[in-house]
């Protein structure tokens, strides 16, 4: 039959003895081992870190002073196999207070030891150091029972002979004198310092203030810049709002219109099958009554136009009758011009120049008439002039033989000069005509 034992991480567990008889011994930390009854061993041993007081009394330095000592230990087995191993042949089946005993007189051994070898000056200024040293001569001797020293400090230090309170009151002397001393420099320094910093302060705070108005100034333009940027995003709003509102308006109104054509279209649509409707009651009211009575009219238009066809053929034949009977005397009449005409071109050839010149002379009075027609329609005529009316008529009276030249081609006054006094009696006739001519037409 066998027992199984369990140990936790703050203890160690040590197996010996087994059924073949074996002398090895187990160590086992955190963990658990079977024994055997009445063949198998299992003793514990505690790996919890033990607090030690170390007091050396009366205990004289190098000087000679006895100086009484305390310390504080910290120390602990060690788990490692082999120091445990060594910890166990030395400590197991001791108690925890015989294992604190027996560190705590090899630690007061070493601190007697080393108290005799330091001034008293030496332990109390610098006990850090001294207690470095107990450690550092200590753990050696107690490394080889498997116990590490975990730290070490000095507690106190004091003797009954008012050595260290003699060290106090020099030393409180020098600390005083120290102390004067600094704080005149201190108070020296601070005045310093403290001009120093008011200065520093101002700088400060005109740096400060500077920065102040940078920032408000920045601040005065970001503001202006965000309320452009809001007053410009109001005003895109309430534009995007009207725009959104028209095109809404505009989409109504767009319905509005279809449902308006729609309507229009129905209305159309009716209107359409009333025209299809009033069609209907025209072509059978007035239509084919209106058919009736135009085939009525047309049928007495064809009497009438038989008629009236017949009467117009009669009127033809008699105006045809007629007009040849006018053509006959018409023709009739041609003849005899032509023939007249005929006899004054014989007449003419045979006058020559002066038959031209009669003709002329008898147009003379129509051009006459024809030239002073406008001057019949003044009231007033203002001749201004030395020569007078007199001057005036002369001057019109010496344009009409050029005017009748450019006219007709005629020279009257090559004409005149051939009428001489000795013409022929039929040529002074013209002469005296044309003179006549000549006044009638001035």
């Amino acid at each position: 039959m066998g027992n199984i034992h369990t140990v936790g991480p703050n203890e160690a567990l040590i197996v010996s003895g087994s059924c073949f008889g074996s002398t090895q011994k187990r160590t086992i930390v955190g963990g658990y081992a079977w024994a055997w009854w009445l063949v198998t061993d299992v003793q514990r041993i505690s790996l919890e870190v033990m607090t030690l007081n170390p007091m050396c009394e009366y205990v004289e330095t190098a000087q000679g002073v006895p100086l009484t000592v305390t310390g504080v230990a910290q120390c602990k087995i060690m788990n490692e196999d082999e120091l445990l191993t060594t910890a166990c042949e030395q400590f197991l089946g001791k108690t925890v207070k015989e294992i604190k005993m027996t560190v705590l007189h090899t630690l007061e051994g070493h601190l007697r030891a080393i108290l005799g070898t330091l001034t008293v000056e030496e332990v109390y200024r610098d006990r850090d150091q001294f207690a470095g040293l107990v450690r550092e001569v200590a753990a050696p001797d107690v490394g080889r029972m498997g116990i590490e020293i975990l730290s070490f400090t000095i507690k106190d230090v004091y003797d009954d002979v008012q050595y260290l309170a003699s060290l106090g009151k020099a030393q409180t002397a020098v600390v005083k004198r120290d102390a004067n001393i600094g704080v005149a420099q201190a108070n020296r320094d601070a005045g310093i310092r403290e001009a120093e910093c008011e200065k520093s302060a101002m700088d400060v705070k005109y740096a400060t203030d500077t920065k102040i108005e940078d920032n408000n100034r920045m601040f005065k333009l970001q503001k202006a810049q965000f309320d452009q940027e809001i007053n410009t995003a109001k005003a895109e709003s309430a534009l995007a709002y009207e725009l959104q509102a028209a095109k809404i308006k505009q989409k109504i109104r767009n319905e509005e219109i279809q449902i308006e054509v729609v309507e229009r279209r129905k209305q159309i649509e009716v209107e359409q099958q009333e025209i299809l409707r009033r069609e209907e009651e025209l072509v059978s009211t007035v239509r084919l009554p209106a058919e009736a009575e135009a085939y009525r009219l047309q049928a007495i238009a064809e009497g009438k136009r038989t008629q009236t066809v017949e009467a117009a053929k009669a009127d033809a034949e008699r105006i045809k009758v007629l007009g040849l009977a006018e053509a006959t005397a018409i023709g009739d009449v041609g003849k005899a011009d032509a023939e007249r005409m005929l006899a004054k071109a014989k007449v003419y050839k045979q006058y020559g120049d002066a038959a031209i010149m009669a003709l002329v002379l008898e147009a003379l009075p129509k051009i006459a008439a024809e030239v002073s027609a406008p001057l019949a329609k003044t009231d007033e005529i203002v001749l201004v002039g030395d020569s007078g009316a007199t001057g005036e008529v002369a001057r019109l009276a010496g344009g009409i033989p050029p005017a009748l030249k450019t006219l007709t081609g005629l020279d009257i006054s090559q004409v005149l000069k051939r009428l001489h006094p000795n013409a022929s009696p039929d040529e002074n006739l013209l002469a005296s005509a044309s003179k006549k001519k000549e006044v009638v037409a001035c």
